[in-house]
């Protein structure tokens, strides 16, 4: 039976105007909220890559409110993409 406490990893990708609004300070706020684990990175492409480790439970509302994002921002897609690989995260890291 599952609890919600088995960790799983998902990856994002944001587009639109995600860099220069403090969406990395904002995703590392939510993220450090609801105990989830991993990075957000900014890309050269102007997207912003956000791998996130946790419970699903947690992760699905960790989802929902980064879709938001901060006041300044404009998220225009979030794409879900498989991690890269498994890896295993102790805290939540600006990259």
């Amino acid at each position: 039976m599952d609890t919600g406490t088995t960790e799983i990893t998902r990856k994002y990708v944001l587009t639109g105007r995600v860099q220069g609004v403090g969406f990395r300070w904002f995703t590392k706020r939510l993220a450090d909220e609801f105990g989830v684990k991993g990075f957000v990175r900014n890309q050269y492409d102007g997207s912003v890559l956000v791998v996130a480790q946790g419970p699903r439970e947690r992760l699905e509302t960790f989802e929902r409110l980064l879709a938001e994002g901060p006041s300044y921002a404009r998220v225009d897609h979030m794409r879900n993409e498989p991690p890269d690989r498994n890896e295993f995260f102790h805290h939540f890291e600006i990259r």
